[in-house]
Order: structure tokens, then sequence, then C-alpha cells
């Protein structure tokens, strides 16, 4: 049996990327909330004094990678339920017992995550430029896409690695409702971190969301706290981390 085999990988994208793409409900879902936020708080804040926010700098263009972000967190976090609901059908229990390994089942389920994930960031990113957003280059966008694959990888992961803890899908979509919400505040995508307490701060530094949030800032708006390079090499890390962390509680996963 390869440890990573690519055939086995594909079926797998193949197979969420489908389901996605024949779920219009799924995506017009997907999509709502993150819209939700951009509308009203893009226009509800505009020219709103917000501390520590750039004085050239409109509050629309602040927020639009921050929701982009958020978009990604949300899609890919939620990759984990489909691993539960294929369990209630009987799905997970034909591919554990299939003979492919548990990295080859986890790098497609990253895989097909990430797509779907990225399509959601993608189309809210479109969305905002008809209400007034505008990215300060053309070429700035593979690097923001650079950063988006990276989030999907890391909130795949996570989703993956919170999944295998659970054997019931309405436990878990409790509980990724109850972690993702305090990641998204403590990432600066609504506001400057500057202006948060030094010891909420800390909290913040250690979230991989706030270095996807300030590295596209950093490429779409041409403002960040810290250098694009730093938030990318961040990125790396956390994506690499959360794959291993992911791939290691899904092998304890039993096909029952």
């Amino acid at each position: 049996m390869k440890l990573v085999d690519g055939q086995a990988i594909y079926g797998l994208w193949l197979r969420d990327t489908k389901r996605f793409l024949r779920s219009p409900s799924r995506l017009v879902g997907s999509l709502a909330m993150p819209l939700l936020f951009l509308v009203f708080m893009g226009f509800g804040f505009q020219g709103a004094a917000i501390p520590g926010l750039p004085e050239d700098v409109d509050y629309l263009q602040y927020l639009v990678p921050g929701i982009v972000g958020f978009t990604m967190l949300f899609g890919a976090s939620f990759a984990g339920l489909s691993i539960l609901a294929d369990q209630d059908v009987g799905f997970l229990k034909e591919i554990l017992v299939a003979p492919v390994s548990r990295t080859s089942i986890v790098l497609g389920r990253i895989a097909g995550g990430s797509t779907t994930a990225l399509v959601q960031a993608l189309l809210i990113l479109g969305l905002s430029i008809p209400l007034g957003f505008a990215p300060v280059s053309l070429l700035s966008l593979p690097i923001a896409a650079v950063f988006l694959v990276l989030l999907a990888i890391t909130f795949v992961g996570f989703g993956i690695a919170l999944a295998s803890q659970f054997s019931d899908s309405e436990g878990f979509g409790l509980i990724v409702q109850f972690v993702i919400f305090p990641i998204f505040f403590l990432s600066g995508a609504l506001y400057p971190l500057e202006g948060l307490p030094s010891s909420v701060r800390y909290l913040a530094y250690v979230n991989p969301l706030t270095y996807g949030v300030d590295g596209l800032r950093g490429v779409l708006v041409g403002t960040s706290s810290f250098s694009v390079l730093f938030d990318l090499g961040a990125l790396v890390v956390s994506s690499i981390a959360m794959v291993a962390i992911g791939a290691a509680l899904f092998q304890r996963v039993e096909a029952v």
C-alpha cells in the first residue's frame, strides 16, 4: 500500500468538488453570512473613527481581506462535517477498509475541502468589487491566491482534526461554531489588533488566521501589521502543522 496514492486523492477530490457544485443551496448558504458581514459592517462603519485604522485606508478596503479570510475559515472548517456525514451514510467505512492509506484519505479530503473553500472566497472577493473594493494591483491577485490556498489547507486540516474526535455531526456542528467565531474575532479581520488589550493580543498572535488576513491585506490593500514574507512563512508553518495533526488524529478513526 502506497503512503500517498495519487489516484485515491484525485477520486476523493473529484467527489467533494462534484458534491459542492451540485448543491446550489450549500453554495448560497456558505456565501450568505460573509456577504452580510461585508455589507452591513462595510457600509455601517464607513467613515467611523476606528483606533489603529490607517488614515489613508477606507474601512471597506480594510474589511474585505478580513471577510475573505473568514469565508475561508468558515468553508474549510466545515469540511470536517462532510467526514461525519460520510460516516452517517456508511461511505467513510467503505474508504477506511479500502486498500488506501489514511494519509491519502486525509490528503484527498484536504484537496476537496480546500477547492470548495477557495471557490467561496474568490466569489466573495469578486462580489466585493461592485461594492467599492479595489485591489492595489491586478498583479497582487496571484499572491493573494497563494495566501488563500495556505489558509484553506490550514483550516481543512483543523476541521479534519476536530471531526476525528467526534462521532456525531450535531455535536461537531455546535463545537465548530463555538470555535470559529473566537478565531475570527481574534484575527484582526474586523479591526486592527493594536486596539486590543495586550493579553488578548498575544492570543491573536498564535492564531493562523491573523497572518492570513494580514497577508491578504498586505497584497490586496497595501497595508499590513507584519511583512508579507513573515505572514507567508507563518502560514506555511501552520498549514504543515495542521495537516500533520489532522493526519495523526485521523489515524485513530475506526471503521465501525
